[in-house]
């Protein structure tokens, strides 16, 4: 194998309460893809904050292109042929696509005048490149999740780094878009770019890498080449132990009809009918943008209904804002877990119980004490990795973010719990975490809706599955009868099936 372009080696950096990176490493070669792993708080995105200056390192070395290395912020790692994609978007809706790739990059003429035309078109091969139908004057807002994460990875190309970092890219693609991706990738890794590919998916990582280096704890477990290495080998690196069953389904006698959904319609939704029962969990797969959210978002009010109606326990609900569906018993797990679930300002405490004031309160007065116990219960319950409760939600790690606001729902002691892209992002051991939990409430009785873009996950962990398209149902299926060929001829409208489960 060639010589590393860059070298992160015995890397240390401790916050208050916790050891972030004890003596972690990592290599890049140029021409290959590293897939860097690892459970949620298993210190990569620690480790690239380092590598790009926004942490200082408290011990180890950095060597790039052979030399010693010390960024001092993200644009002193760019400028040197460094750039990273986040997994956040960083991004400006208000903005053209062009004005967001070039953000103070613009290309300038005489006095400082902006070369529009050339910025458009520079643009443009960027968006072609990646496959973006839209033009680079279209203003971001615009765009889906999807593609303006596409636009996040323009913009990383645009800098023609010597090393790129990939976190969680194809979270929020679809298929077409993520087989470009791939492309570009290829492309890069053939024009000699060293890429570090970080994704939960363990499937992308045997597709696009070719060398694996896990992360568990802050400490470097290995390094090897994907060739030398099965998903059974790379889930008991990064966990520590053996996952004997991926997807825990448990078996649950369903109780009555909790929630029954009729002929309902709104943005993105057209004649909608379903029922879903106590005990059971429903799974909705589809594309994106088949209104899977959008549906979920007017059962519980965030977007307005403009027909039908909705039952909870055979009695008409009107809920016409988030605030409704709460009190109707409806909590909504959002897939924007930053954009829409957190507050990323506030401390754990706060966000888990901001929701359920009501519930904690007398009068005017919240209840403290009785605050503090009921947060505490669910850390131990989820076993959400975190030093204090008044620890600020944005220091957590993104599997750990998720069980709060999956907390932050279930402190409102719900009827109905709607879990949009509950693992979005999250590493494989806090998943089956995740699943374990889900399978508790069922078991409880509480009627659940998983929503998700992972059909292996819909099929494992459902009892019954309808698909989406265009925001209508096409297709309903007992998920033993299911499978993904089926789910997807369904979710392009190619096939239909109603069953009468």
């Amino acid at each position: 194998m060639t010589q590393a372009i860059l070298q992160l080696s015995e890397i240390e950096k401790a916050f208050p309460g916790v050891k972030a990176l004890d003596k972690a490493s990592l290599n890049v070669y140029p021409g290959r893809v590293m897939a860097l792993m690892g459970e949620n708080g298993a210190g990569k995105s620690t480790l690239m904050k380092v590598l790009t200056g926004i942490h200082a390192l408290d011990g180890g070395s950095i060597h790039y292109e052979g030399k010693a290395a010390a960024f001092k912020g993200p644009r002193d790692s760019q400028q040197a042929g460094i750039s990273i994609i986040h997994q956040e978007l960083n991004l400006i809706p208000e903005l053209t696509i062009a004005e967001n790739i070039y953000l103070g990059r613009e290309f300038t003429g005489p006095f400082g005048r902006v070369l529009w035309d050339k910025m458009y078109a520079e643009a443009d091969k960027l968006l072609a490149r990646l496959n973006v139908k839209h033009s680079s004057k279209t203003l971001l807002g615009a765009l889906s999740l999807g593609e303006q994460q596409m636009v996040e990875i323009a913009k990383a190309l645009s800098f023609e780094s010597k090393v790129i970092i990939m976190d969680e890219p194809t979270d929020a693609l679809t298929d077409t878009e993520t087989e470009s991706l791939f492309k570009v990738i290829n492309e890069l890794r053939d024009e000699g770019c060293g890429i570090v590919y970080i994704s939960h998916r363990l499937k992308e990582i045997f597709t696009i890498c070719d060398d694996i280096t896990v992360l568990r704890d802050g400490k470097f477990i290995g390094e090897c080449q994907v060739k030398d290495i099965d998903e059974d080998r790379l889930i008991e690196m990064m966990v520590g132990r053996k996952l004997e069953e991926q997807y825990p389904r448990i078996a649950v006698t369903h109780g009555d009809t909790c929630l029954e959904v009729k002929n309902v319609s709104g943005a993105g939704v057209k004649d909608v009918s379903f029922t879903l029962k106590r005990g059971e969990i429903l799974g909705v797969s589809g594309l994106m943008g088949a209104g899977r959210t959008e549906l979920m978002k007017v059962i519980y009010g965030a977007l307005s209904r403009d027909g039908g109606d909705i039952l909870l326990n055979g009695k008409t609900v009107n809920p016409i804002s988030p605030r409704d569906g709460l009190i109707n018993g409806i909590a909504y797990i959002s897939e924007d877990r930053k954009g829409d679930g957190l507050i990323l300002g506030l401390s754990v405490k706060e966000n888990m119980s901001i929701c359920s004031l009501d519930k904690l309160s007398k009068g005017m007065q919240i209840r403290h004490n009785d605050e503090v116990m009921a947060v505490d219960d669910f850390i131990q319950l989820f076993n959400i990795k975190t030093p204090t409760r008044e620890q600020l939600i944005g220091n957590l790690s993104g599997g750990n973010q998720q069980k709060v606001a999956i907390a932050k729902g279930l402190m409102t002691k719900p009827r109905v719990l709607i879990l949009d892209e509950p693992t979005r992002g999250v590493d494989v051991g806090a998943k089956k975490e995740i699943y374990q939990l889900i399978n508790r409430f069922k078991a409880e009785g509480m009627s659940i809706i998983l929503v998700s873009s992972d059909m292996p996950e819909v099929l494992g962990m459902s009892d019954r599955i309808m698909v989406m398209h265009e925001g209508r149902i096409t297709g309903e299926f007992d998920a033993k009868d299911a499978d993904q060929e089926t789910l997807l001829a369904c979710a392009v409208g190619k096939y239909v099936k109603k069953d009468a489960a």
